[in-house]
């Protein structure tokens, strides 16, 4: 996973590791300035159905969109309330059904007049893509992310 920047390069207290780790207390700081991006590659080939997404309120991002890095194709645009709860993206049905590795969240701009976003919570919910089938079928197998930390939530899974 990379980020577009950190807060004063201070990884520790704001780095990417924070999107992930499930405290309420720790989150990714960017520094000021956009476009700001998170971008997320996969250990296998997965399809996304939903993107849960908390951000700090005034620092939420706006002209969000979701691009798939390895064919650089937009997915869909996002649409992020200003505010502190979590928050879901449901992606189009014919989207759900592509493998994707690569995944970038790319903030065009921001709720904050010097364009810096906060993320406390980031996951994407979906299935784990069949190896060596076609691109569009999918399983709700566990999947290895990056993250190590995928769990079973009915007939899908919390890819990170």
């Amino acid at each position: 996973m990379t980020v577009s920047s950190v807060l004063n390069r201070d990884i520790v207290s704001y780095g990417k590791k924070h999107l992930f780790d499930g405290s309420i207390e720790t989150c990714w700081n960017s520094e000021q300035g956009t476009p700001q991006h998170v971008l997320v590659e996969f250990e296998a080939p997965v399809c996304i159905h939903e993107i849960h997404i908390q951000f700090q309120g005034g620092f939420a991002g706006k002209d969000t969109r979701l691009v798939d890095s390895t064919r650089n194709a937009d997915i869909c645009p996002l649409h992020p309330a200003d505010n502190n709860r979590l928050q879901t993206f449901e992606l189009p049905e014919s989207e759900r059904l592509v493998s994707r590795k690569r995944i970038k969240i790319q903030f065009a701009s921001s709720t904050d007049f010097y364009g810096r976003i906060i993320v406390y919570a980031l996951d994407f919910v979906g299935l784990l893509a069949e190896p060596n089938a076609d691109p569009t079928s999918a399983s709700s197998a566990s999947l290895p992310a990056e993250s190590d930390d995928a769990a079973v939530a009915s007939d899908t899974i919390v890819i990170i």
